[in-house]
């Protein structure tokens, strides 16, 4: 019989954890740095170390959007959820 607004707490669902998995990905490859600290293969002369840098700022992006569809995706389902 409190008159305290209820607080909704976090729900995981597998979208979310999706969403988790592509904004971390990231993160783990390039904190992972042996796993690319090396020369070869090079791709038109550039080595491994620096090219595999690259293609991660391109994987993030898409990653990052992928991620954003989501969520907005999910919050339009609480939201329509939450109306019925």
């Amino acid at each position: 019989m409190s008159d305290a607004p209820e607080v909704s707490r976090p729900v995981v669902t597998p979208v979310r954890v999706v969403i988790a998995l592509c904004l971390v990905a990231p993160f783990v490859a390039m904190l992972w740095v042996s796993s690319y600290a090396k020369v070869e293969p090079t791709f038109i002369g550039i080595p491994f170390f620096y090219w595999y840098q690259m293609l991660w700022v391109l994987i993030s992006t898409v990653l990052t959007m992928i991620a954003y569809k989501l969520w907005q995706r999910d919050q339009r389902a609480r939201k329509e959820g939450g109306r019925s």
